[in-house]
């Protein structure tokens, strides 16, 4: 299961689970027709779950219907999220609110019925929470999408240590500066874009397929000793 995957690392990761042989189910609140047609490309099966994830009583019910449409769960991907960029002194408490019911909330409510399912299961599951670089880093003007990513690094810890004896990992992909939709503002400004393109020691911003690559390897069975574990995707950036 992967939310948030009709675009973006989402879409991208969706489609690398494909490839990797997982038949797939998206949920999200907006269509997913050329994912599916990606998903679907590789012999495997699509399935679209309809929720909002901005409610985080939904995700339980989305991980149900994700489940019952399989015939089962293996792993579930937490890419849903969102941010908003606004000065600390602007943003409102109703943003706040939104940005950390969406990033941090509905992840954990995600991951506890995935949980769950495995269990009743009776056999090991794999969950991948999307952290950021900005886990680690406070950031310019994006307060709550920051403290949001800071708790699904504590998240990812704090799960894995509970959940290990019960046969689940849980690991987390931490991007740095992608090429996509949301960081489109950063590359229209010249200026910031110059600056972070020259902080990055590999001298470019990453694609999504590269963090799409990292969530595959981290769902998958050569992962299998990996737990708690942050792994950060940001071409050097946090060794700068």
């Amino acid at each position: 299961m992967v939310t948030g995957g009709s675009r973006g690392i989402g879409s991208a990761t969706a489609s690398r689970l494909a490839e990797l042989g997982a038949d797939i189910a998206l949920v999200q609140r907006s269509p997913a027709e050329a994912t599916v047609a990606s998903i679907e490309a590789h012999g495997v099966r699509a399935f679209v779950i309809k929720a909002d994830l901005s409610e985080p009583s939904a995700a339980a019910a989305a991980v149900e219907a994700a489940a019952d449409a399989l015939g089962g769960l293996d792993g579930v991907v937490c890419n849903a999220g969102m941010i908003v960029r606004k000065p600390a002194l602007d943003l409102s408490l109703a943003e706040w609110n939104q940005v950390l019911a969406l990033n941090l909330t509905s992840v954990f409510a995600g991951s506890q019925a995935a949980a769950r399912v495995f269990v009743s299961q009776g056999k090991p599951g794999s969950i991948v929470l999307m952290a950021s670089v900005l886990a680690f880093q406070g950031g310019l003007n994006v307060s709550a999408y920051a403290a949001s990513k800071g708790g699904v690094l504590q998240l990812t810890r704090a799960l894995a240590n509970e959940w290990a004896s019960l046969g689940i990992r849980v690991n987390a992909v931490a991007p740095g500066y992608v090429e996509n939709e949301t960081t489109e503002p950063l590359r229209r400004d010249p200026i910031r874009y110059e600056e972070i393109t020259r902080r990055i020691p590999a001298g470019r911003w990453a694609s999504e397929a590269e963090s799409a690559d990292s969530v595959g390897y981290l769902s998958g069975p050569t992962a299998s000793y990996m737990n708690g574990h942050t792994l950060v995707v940001d071409g050097g950036w946090l060794g700068r």
